[in-house]
């Protein structure tokens, strides 16, 4: 059995040259319209190639292999028989290094020592740290769970929040519903949620005046789960470093650039070194699940 499989590059292209005379590889990046009617797989572009999905109205396919995390952008052009499997295990690591880096940048105030250092200034200072203040972690899925992982040694006071209220083997998970009580005695807030109706939003004026003078919101998840303005609004009063924004990419000369309160990553949260292998690693095992007549992993359920 030979499978048609689309490359959006040269990298996935070479993955896939190494099952030789078993794929029959179609270079397309679905920022155009499919060279084929036909494909069995269609492995997905990282977001920075901008991938238009409505090409993939019409197409007969069956498998999409996202290299990302998040596919909600795909939802609306699939239909019930259409196979989804996101890159899980590829971005997580990544995204939670990045996570903590932003959070211990802008409790630590890295920024103030990098402009010292810049004015040949020896300043000594005092900063909020990370050890005994309180984390409000909002989501607890993989990434979540990697961010979690890796703030245990800093001895925070972790507060994991998700949909719905529950007990798992790292303890209590409060319900969003919770959170105008939680968000007041908040150090830090972590938001690490999909982008789903309920989360369109969630970040706006009122959540924001909920926490305390200081604290820092720190956006890894999707740019529409926070209202921008909201942050504009408080900036002068709280602190911010996020991953995502909306829109993406904020204007340039927007307010929020140059705000000494605000520390942006330019959605970079799963570009390390550590990304080619690892989606190497996941496409080629995927493949050799469809070679073999076996069940995708990382299957999303629709």
């Amino acid at each position: 059995m030979t499978l048609t499989i689309s490359s959006p590059d040269e990298n996935i292209r070479h993955i896939l040259e190494t099952f030789g005379s078993d794929i029959e590889i179609i270079d397309w990046d679905i920022c155009g319209p499919a060279p084929v009617s036909h494909i069995d797989m269609v492995i997905t572009p990282l977001l920075t190639k901008n991938p238009d999905y409505q090409h993939l109205d019409g197409l007969d396919f069956t498998y999409v292999q996202c290299s990302t995390l998040g596919y909600e952008p795909l939802i609306p052009h699939l239909r019930s028989h259409h196979i989804l499997a996101n890159a899980k295990t590829v971005h997580e690591t990544s995204t939670a290094e990045l996570t903590l880096s932003l959070i211990l940048a802008m409790q630590r105030n890295i920024k103030r020592s990098i402009i010292s250092q810049a004015e040949g200034k020896w300043d000594t200072f005092f900063s909020p740290g990370l050890a005994d203040q309180r984390v409000v972690m909002v989501g607890v899925g993989g990434v979540g769970s990697a961010i979690a992982q890796r703030l245990a040694p800093f001895e925070v006071d972790l507060i994991r929040v998700a949909r719905s209220e529950r007990d798992d083997a790292e303890g209590h998970i409060y319900s969003t519903t919770q959170l105008p009580q939680l968000l007041p005695e908040a150090d830090v807030v972590i938001l690490i949620v999909p982008a789903t109706d309920e989360t369109r939003g969630l970040v706006d004026d009122d959540f924001l005046s909920l926490m305390k003078d200081g604290a820092l919101l720190v956006n890894m998840a999707r740019g529409v789960i926070v209202d921008t303005a909201a942050m504009v609004k408080h900036a002068d009063r709280l602190r911010f470093a996020f991953d995502v924004v909306d829109p993406e990419p904020l204007p340039t000369g927007h307010l929020l650039y140059s705000h000494p309160n605000v520390l942006i990553s330019a959605h970079n949260g799963g570009y390390s070194e550590a990304l080619e292998p690892r989606l190497k690693r996941l496409i080629e095992r995927q493949v050799r699940h469809l070679l073999a007549g076996e069940k995708l992993e990382n299957i999303i359920h629709r």
